[in-house]
């Protein structure tokens, strides 16, 4: 059965406050108009009213006896009625009011055209969804849209186990009856153990790959062989949809041999395809990573070891220098140009010869220009015969119409058994650079050696621009065969322009564009002599007016003092049980099945999973201090079978959800805007995701928050340290579900670039970045001719308005296969990363980026406070980051687990531990904020906006944990008010 709290099923609350009783059960006088007309008894009036209003809360009719007795007592006291509130109708009484609350609400019964729609919904619901309650949830939608009475829960829980079981057999039928006898016979051999001391094959398919080096680049191209040699093709899972297989193949991945073996053949079938089929494209996308990294390392090298010749060089360079200033002083001193050539001569050969000293300028010449490129074939050499295994083993494809580096990669494969210097044929050296054509051709032949490094270098280089495919990946398939056709864009166009206020033609949509930009510069260029934020000058170079930071007042400092004195000494694990309680984030943990969970306590062993990994305790260390509650083993399986980065983000937006009811925090924050940055985290360097950071030092990857301006946690994302921030800014908040929606996001530099500025204006997001270094980017005039007073100096270029309305078409397919789900932005702008002539989607988002840029950069230059809040909501991302670390406090603040999956599920319970004692914190605050206003404290909004809920001086971090799920906290109250106090 599935658990009813995973549902959207409406319930009661446990805890109804008094402003919820006023708002959604107080009868309106049309509602009690109607009700005087449908009974005359009081006790009758009575029981209508609670069946109207329970009704429009839940879309059914409860039982009189489960009606909380507030909303009993608030409605008995509104009707004035005096009497026992207990009520017992007679059925055709009772049946009568619900046929007449029907009709009033303009509601149909349930019957059978309700078991209609819920079967007709669960049904195309259950092929893309597994887990039962989001099945159900669907149902109860398509029910309460179609104005339908819901039904039992009981009735909704069996229709969809019974409509999933039928959906997945047909899937599991239909995958089988393709399987002959011996792929069957294959596949129920992965998961035989010959030896009991070896792994099964099965578990050798699961292996992750470790971090980027030659050996294990080796290695994974081995895993990838298996890999295709294995049971398994893509026909076999035809017509299920990929939401469905990655389900089945996160099932297998979790589960152990023996566990498999339970199920019958035709699902266990599926669960092993389903898993190969996922496998062999994590594989590639791991291979196309690793290549890429061995290819900036080989590139390192390069660097490195020129560095070092220029100073093993640099004798010689001023060796070359003394030289050349006595041959000037011998010429100054013989006027006549014989005796002069004689004397110089002399002198060269004094100094070791005119051979040697042309070999010392030859050198140095060779490596002049930071041209390292002839270094890299040493560093390269060892790498020859696994790249080339690798091409071998790789269908690359170029995503353009540009084919040189395909052809050059045909031509490097016909001579890869050659052992020959120079290659004499023509190639089109188009997909490369100057530098690197200077390198290779030699008057019209190509060195054999430093091509091949050129075309491997160029591989990893469009492989991550996307300019080259690789077919069966998924972070580098061709991105255009993910975006919606613009068949299906085309009819959707009018109603998203209409939404965000764009026009909905490439020209409108440019002319508004050009207008905006000119409106704004106008605005600027006029205003400019009364702005005393900034001045221009005589060098064009603006000066911005440097903010001074308000120091906190004495009234400010008293009542943080104060708060901090009364806050209740309390351990992360009583804040968490606290939490729950009053957010209920522990339903959304269970088994992948969807089904109640199994295990004893499930609650209480949810929280202290959170606990344990979200403090980075790992489970052995969390057992030693929980004096023996729970084991190890206990602690790792609930992590691994109950919970994953879905239920993680679904736990978070609950207590999301109840902390945005709060009134304290909208005076920190409407929640309008969000901040978004990174902070490394350490890491074991035995993975591919850890990286060394040059900022921070050592191995490790980034956890990358987006904190709202009310300081709460809205997502996160765990990507490796040389990965591009920039990608990530508008992807958290798109797969932000919560009830707090920014429309401004603020990041540091990392988000200053063109493409991340026009992707962000088209998905109707506000980019505004804290730009260091401001002065470096480029400001562009709407028109070449246009010329302004005061500001024109600040123009370098101008905007190319044909290329924004020749693709217009392509910037708004891209924009709607994001709003749609079928790309997700991320992958869009990995894309956009890099510069890439070929790419004319890159040069479409740059141009339309550079536009809303340069808007952007006039008022952030112009506007001291837009500056000011940019800052402070800045400041507030940097002060989660250290809020997080402090929670972090386990393992020495290292993440030790190497799958990714693992690592970034880490990030989430850290952040589901953040914000759960941030909301804590809130309670308290309000709490001890109503006693100091009651006790006549004076207190103002501006004291309480300097305050924040990232205090941590009253958490007990170390020691014995006991948990005790059974103590009910008090209920929270959200309201704050402090004008009685103004």
């Amino acid at each position: 059965m599935t658990s009813i709290e995973r549902t959207a099923y409406p319930r009661f609350k446990k805890h109804i406050s008094k402003k919820e009783l006023e708002q959604v059960y107080t009868p309106s006088q049309a509602e009690l108009n109607f009700i005087s007309k449908l009974a005359r008894k009081y006790e009758l009036r009575l029981g209508a009213t609670l069946l109207l209003k329970s009704f429009q809360r839940l879309g059914y009719f409860p039982v009189f006896k489960d009606i909380p007795r507030p909303i009993v007592q608030h409605i008995s006291e509104l009707l004035n009625f005096q009497g026992n509130p207990y009520l017992d109708y007679e059925e055709r009484t009772l049946y009568r009011q619900h046929q007449n609350i029907r009709s009033y609400l303009d509601v149909l019964e349930y019957n059978r055209k309700g078991a209609r729609i819920i079967e007709t919904s669960m049904t195309a619901a259950a092929q893309v969804m597994d887990n039962p309650a989001d099945i159900i949830n669907v149902a109860i939608e398509e029910l309460v849209r179609q104005r339908v009475e819901l039904p039992a829960f009981s009735t909704l829980d069996r229709m969809a186990g019974k409509i999933r079981h039928a959906v997945n057999q047909s899937f599991f039928d239909m995958v089988n009856a393709k399987l002959t006898y011996y792929e069957k016979d294959q596949l129920e051999e992965l998961l035989n153990v010959a030896d009991p001391k070896q792994k099964s094959i099965l578990n050798t398919l699961k292996e992750l790959p470790k971090r980027s080096s030659l050996q294990h680049l080796q290695r994974l191209l081995d895993h990838i062989v298996r890999l295709s040699n294995t049971v398994g093709a893509n026909y076999h899972l035809d017509g299920i949809p990929h939401t469905k297989i990655k389900h089945f193949a996160a099932e297998a991945r979790i589960m152990d041999v023996a566990e498999l073996k339970d199920f019958n053949v035709a699902k266990r079938h599926v669960l092993l395809l389903s898993l190969i089929y996922r496998t062999r494209i994590k594989a590639r996308d791991d291979l196309a990573n690793m290549f890429i990294k061995r290819m900036n390392h080989i590139h390192q090298r390069g660097k490195d070891e020129l560095e070092q010749l220029r100073i093993r060089h640099r004798h010689k360079t001023e060796f070359l220098v003394a030289t050349l200033s006595n041959v000037i002083d011998t010429l100054d001193t013989y006027p006549e140009d014989a005796e002069a050539g004689r004397a110089v001569r002399q002198l060269l050969i004094d100094q070791g010869g005119l051979e040697a000293i042309q070999d010392d300028c030859a050198a140095i010449t060779a490596y002049s220009g930071d041209n390292y490129y002839p270094l890299l074939w040493r560093f390269y050499r060892s790498h020859r015969a696994t790249l080339f295994r690798m091409v071998h083993l790789l269908d690359l494809t170029s995503t353009s119409q540009d084919q040189s580096l395909i052809q050059a990669i045909n031509l490097l494969l016909e001579y890869e058994n050659r052992r020959i210097a120079i290659i004499d044929e023509k190639v089109d050296f188009s997909f490369t650079n100057e530098r690197w054509k200077k390198t290779i051709i030699k008057g019209d032949k190509i060195n054999r050696q430093h091509f091949e490094v050129c075309v491997f270098s160029s591989l990893a280089a469009e492989i991550k621009s996307g300019d080259i495919s690789i077919y069966g990946s998924e972070t580098y398939a061709d991105y255009r065969e993910q975006l919606l056709p613009w068949v299906e864009c085309e009819p959707l166009v009018a109603n998203y322009c209409e939404q965000l206020n764009f026009p909905n033609n490439a020209q409108d949509f440019t002319t508004h564009l050009k207008d905006w930009l000119s409106t704004v510069a106008n605005t600027i260029d006029q205003n400019y002599p009364s702005n005393g934020h900034v001045t221009i000058g005589e060098n064009g170079v603006p000066v911005l007016k440097r903010h001074m930071s308000k120091e906190p007042t004495a009234s400010s400092k008293e009542l943080e003092t104060t708060l901090l004195q009364r806050l209740p000494e309390r351990n992360v694990i009583d804040v968490l049980c606290d939490v729950a309680h009053w957010t209920g984030w522990t339903r959304h943990f269970g088994p992948l099945s969807g089904s109640d969970p199994k295990i004893d306590n499930p609650t209480e062993r949810y929280i202290l999973t959170a606990f344990t990994y979200g403090c980075n305790l790992g489970p052995a260390q969390a057992s030693r201090h929980l004096r023996g509650t729970v084991t190890p083993h206990m602690l790792s399986f609930v992590n691994r079978r109950h919970c994953d980065v879905n239920k993680l983000n679904s736990a978070m937006e609950d207590i999301i959800n109840h902390y945005h009811q709060f009134k304290l925090p909208k005076i920190w924050g409407e929640g309008k805007t969000a901040a978004a940055d990174g902070t490394k985290y350490d890491m074991y360097d035995q993975n591919l995701m850890a990286e060394y950071h040059i900022r921070y030092g050592g191995y490790g990857g980034i956890a990358y928050h987006h904190v709202a301006d009310n300081y709460v946690a809205l997502f996160s994302h765990f990507i490796p340290c040389g990965v591009w921030e920039a990608i990530y800014i508008i992807e958290g908040l798109l797969k932000n579900k919560s009830d707090i929606q920014p429309d401004t996001v603020h990041a540091d530099t990392q988000g200053q670039s063109a493409p991340v500025f026009a992707l962000a204006y088209l998905l109707g997001i506000n980019l505004m970045p804290r730009i260091r270094n401001w002065h470096d980017l480029k400001m562009f005039k709407p028109d070449k001719d246009v010329k302004y007073k005061h500001i024109d100096s600040l123009f370098k270029d101008v905007i190319n308005w044909e290329i924004i309305e020749t693709h217009w078409q392509d910037l708004l397919q891209v924009v709607l296969s994001i709003k749609t789900g079928k790309i997700s932005s991320s992958m869009i702008l990995r894309k956009l990363g890099n510069y890439s002539r070929k790419n004319r989607l890159y040069q479409a988002f740059r141009e339309l980026g550079r536009v809303v840029r340069t808007v952007f950069l006039l008022r952030y230059i112009s506007d001291l406070d837009l500056r000011e809040q940019i800052t402070a909501t800045t400041n507030k991302v940097e002060a989660y980051n250290g809020f997080t670390k402090w929670l972090f406090f386990g393992g020495g603040g290292t993440i030790t687990e190497n799958d990714p999956e693992e690592q970034e599920k880490i990030i989430k319970y850290n952040d589901l531990v953040a914000n759960a004692l941030i909301y804590h914190n809130v309670v308290d605050q309000t709490r001890i904020l109503k006693e100091l206003v009651n006790e006549g404290y004076l207190i103002n909004r501006e004291d309480i906006a300097r305050l924040s809920p990232y205090i941590t001086s009253h958490i007990k971090r170390f020691g014995d944990y006991i948990i005790d799920i059974n103590i009910v906290p008090d209920p929270v109250d959200v309201e704050f008010s402090i004008e009685q106090n103004e």
